[in-house]
Parts: structure tokens; C-alpha cells; sequence
């Protein structure tokens, strides 16, 4: 197999252990304490494999053990209705007996589970033997995907991605193509492998048939995780910004439209100028449906946008205990807020010769001692254009007088006008006396 193909041993590891792509990387996170978050009608959002994830992610990183326990009776409950015994052994091993024994190691489903697996594997392994001898290009494929589909159900994904990767050489049309490329788009984001997502994103919107305003909201739902794992939040906000609203709940087993809104939204805050998040966001009549469905995101990006700082940095603060619970956007969560708090104070400051600190303290619910070294950075960072008067706790902005520059300006032009006019009245009478100086021709030996 090529390149191309790869999956990186940790990441197959990470998975099996029921971690995950996005939180691999975090062995033993801080736990965050989030009693508002209401486990159920969170894991209602997704379906399939993800569900299970972020139960176990959420479980794994609350601080309260009602709702860990919550977690894993959900995750448990999930894993029996379907295939993966592995995740089911390490689900018991995390729920430790709390739960009673009817969420104990359930040994005759594992034993069933494991014996109807060998036998499909076996037959599924035989059809495909038979179809690559008879060289049946789409029973060829076909049986390809059934192997990863197989493999996929079991929580074997870095089998399932080589089963869907071997697909590529037997599509024989656009949609055979598209397929395939949303299958490794699939598993490429539980594996956490977001650079195989973006390439196939690339080869899916490449296709010379024109796609379905599903598929193409899905694209872009997984370009913006990509862009958004890769820490490129202004490509990432324009994915999410982007994606068409028959995304619905067609693809909850990577996305819910409320992660499109909340990801997309903190994402534009961080990087859009003002301008942007005008005419992409607030403007966006698509967007809008998505921020409609979290009202708390949608006030926020208008709180933001009308220079109401102190409430959207509220906002902000009530809603990032259970943004570190989300799977994709718990790493981001630090840096996203700080890039919007010091999008807001550049803001706030720009319009104005002076300002004072007490006030703006006050406007940013903060110490006048905290906000005069979040200022001191942002100037030693070439970001403002001021100086501090620590004494009179007063900002004076070392602004350009635009005044005397618009005056400066405009003399200029006069001056580059009379000019021009005393050039075209010579130049009209030197032609107006016939006063032309002609040039002489080569001389004659």
C-alpha cells in the first residue's frame, strides 16, 4: 500500500483503547466540572461510533461522578446494541463495579458477538478471494466494503481504513468515488489522521459530476474539523460558515449542526475581522439557522459584534465548562477564548485617543492591575498602538493625526494640480506660437 494509506500504530492503539483520534494525545487530562451539561440530550446529537466516543470522553473528563456514571451506563447500554467487544471490556473496566452487576462483563454476549464474527469475517474474506479470481471489478469494490464496514463495526478502523483505501482502484463512477472518500473521511477523523481528511475532501469536491448539497455539507462539516484539529481557525470558520443547512443530522455520526454553529462561531470570533464576521457570519443566512440552534453562541457573536464586550465574555465564561468536554474543541478552548478576549480589547480601544483603565475594567469585568498587563502584552506584541500611563491608569493611543494628515494631503493635491495646469497653459502656447524645436537630421559628410 502507499503512503497514502498508512495509519500510524499510536493512533490504531489510541483508538482500541476507546480514547479516540481527537483526545488521543491526553493520557491523563485535568478533570473539568460541568453540572450543567445534560449527558443525555448531548449523546442524543450523534449516532453510531462518535455517540460512543464522546460518552466516554465526557466520562473520562468530568469532575462529577453522577454524570461520569451517566456516561458509562449510556456508553454500555450503546456497545451492547452493537458489535465491539473490545470497547465493551474497557467500558466495564472504567465503570468498576459502581453500577451493579448488571453492567458487569457480559461473557455469553462477548463469546456470541466474537463467534458470529469469525464466521462473517470467513465468509465475507471468501466472496472477495472469489470475486478478485474472476476479476469482477464491482463485486470487487463492493466486497472491499463490506470487509471495511465489517471491520469498521468490530473497532477494527485502522483495518477498516486500509479495507476502504483499496476501494480507490475499483470506482468506476463519481459516486463510487465519493463513496470511498467519505468512508476514509469517516474513520480518518476517529483515528485523529486529519491530513488524510483533508485530502480526500480534495478528491471528493474534485469529481466531475456535480455533487448533492448533502455530501457537499458534509465536505465542508470535515474540512472545518480538519482546518479546526490543524489550529487553522480562520480556514476552519469559513468550512463551518460555509456548510449548507441540509447538513441537518445527516451526518451525526461525525457532526451535530450545533458543533457547526459553536465551532464555526468561536472560530470567526478568534479570526475574522470585523467586516468578515458582518457579511459571513451575523449577515449569513445559512449560518444563521445553525446559530439558532444555540441561542446562548448566537447572543454571543451579536454581544461581540455591538461591542458589548463584558457580555459576551459572560457568555464565553458559562459556556467553556462543557466546550472542554467536547471531543474536537476541549485542546482549542484556551486558545480560542484568548484570541477573542484580545480581539475585543484591540477593539475597544481603537476608536479612542485615551481611555480610561477604571472604565474598561469595569466594561471587560476585570482588575484594572490584570487588564494593564493583558494591555502592556498586546503593545509589547505590536497589536495596539498606544502607551500606558500606569499612575493615572489612563491608554493614550499613539494614533496618526488624521487631521493633519487629510490637511497635508490635500495641499499636496493642490499643490499637484497647479502644477499639471501651468504645464498644459505653457504647453498650449509654446504649440499656440508654433514655438516647436525640431530635431535635426544626421549630418552629411
Amino acid at each position: 500500500m502507499d503512503v497514502e494509506g498508512e495509519v500510524p500504530a499510536a493512533a490504531a492503539a489510541a483508538v482500541a483503547n476507546g480514547l479516540g483520534g481527537a483526545g488521543a494525545e491526553e493520557a491523563s487530562p485535568a478533570p473539568v466540572s460541568a453540572e450543567q451539561l445534560d449527558v443525555e440530550a448531548y449523546a442524543a446529537q450523534y449516532s453510531g461510533r462518535t455517540r460512543l466516543v464522546r460518552l466516554l470522553f465526557v466520562a473520562d473528563r468530568c469532575g462529577v461522578e453522577a454524570m461520569q456514571l451517566e456516561a458509562l451506563r449510556m456508553a454500555y447500554d450503546e456497545i451492547k446494541r452493537g458489535e465491539d467487544v473490545q470497547l465493551h471490556r474497557d467500558v466495564v473496566t472504567k465503570i468498576g463495579g459502581r453500577l451493579g452487576p448488571r453492567y458487569g462483563l457480559d461473557q455469553a454476549w462477548v463469546f456470541s458477538v466474537s463467534r458470529r464474527a469469525d464466521q462473517r469475517k470467513e465468509k465475507l474474506e471468501s466472496e472477495l478471494n472469489g470475486y478478485r479470481t474472476n476479476l469482477i471489478k464491482e463485486s470487487i469494490r463492493m466486497g472491499y466494503n463490506d470487509i471495511g464496514d465489517f471491520f469498521y463495526a468490530h473497532g477494527q478502523l485502522s483495518d477498516a481504513f486500509k479495507s476502504y483505501i483499496r476501494t480507490r482502484d475499483y470506482c468506476t463512477t463519481s459516486k463510487h468515488i465519493v463513496q470511498m472518500c467519505m468512508n476514509v473521511i469517516l474513520v480518518s477523523i476517529e483515528l485523529g489522521q486529519y491530513a488524510h481528511v483533508s485530502n480526500y475532501v480534495s478528491k471528493a469536491e474534485q469529481t466531475p459530476d456535480s455533487l448533492d448539497p448533502t455530501i457537499v455539507a458534509k465536505l465542508k462539516a470535515a474540512a472545518g474539523l480538519a482546518n479546526l484539529e490543524t489550529k487553522k481557525y480562520k480556514f476552519a470558520a469559513r468550512k463551518f460558515v460555509e456548510t449548507g443547512i441540509e447538513l441537518g443530522n445527516n451526518f451525526s455520526e461525525v457532526i451535530a449542526p450545533q458543533d457547526v454553529a459553536v465551532y464555526g462561531a468561536l472560530c470567526a470570533l478568534a479570526s475574522f475581522d470585523r467586516s468578515d464576521l458582518k457579511s459571513k457570519v451575523i449577515d449569513n443566512i445559512n449560518f444563521r439557522n445553525f446559530l439558532d440552534l444555540v441561542p446562548e453562541v448566537r447572543e454571543l457573536v451579536n454581544d461581540f459584534y455591538a461591542s458589548r464586550y463584558g457580555s459576551c465574555l459572560g457568555h464565553l465564561e458559562k459556556l467553556k465548562p462543557n466546550l472542554l468536554l467536547d471531543i474536537h474543541l476541549h485542546q482549542h478552548v484556551e486558545t480560542l477564548y484568548m484570541e477573542i478576549r484580545h480581539k475585543a480589547i484591540i477593539q475597544y480601544t481603537l476608536p479612542f485617543i485615551s481611555v480610561d483603565l477604571n472604565t474598561m475594567a469595569a466594561a471587560f469585568k476585570t482588575s484594572v492591575s490584570m487588564l494593564q498587563k493583558e494591555l502592556a502584552a498586546l503593545i509589547t506584541e505590536d497589536k495596539i498602538q498606544a502607551r500606558i500611563d500606569s499612575h493615572n491608569k489612563i491608554l493614550y493611543a499613539r494614533h496618526a493625526d488624521q487631521r493633519n494628515a487629510t490637511f497635508q494631503r490635500v495641499l499636496q493635491t493642490g499643490n499637484d494640480f497647479e502644477r499639471d495646469v501651468k504645464s498644459m497653459l505653457l504647453r498650449a502656447n509654446l504649440l499656440k506660437h508654433d514655438y516647436i524645436q525640431k530635431t535635426s537630421g544626421p549630418r552629411k559628410m
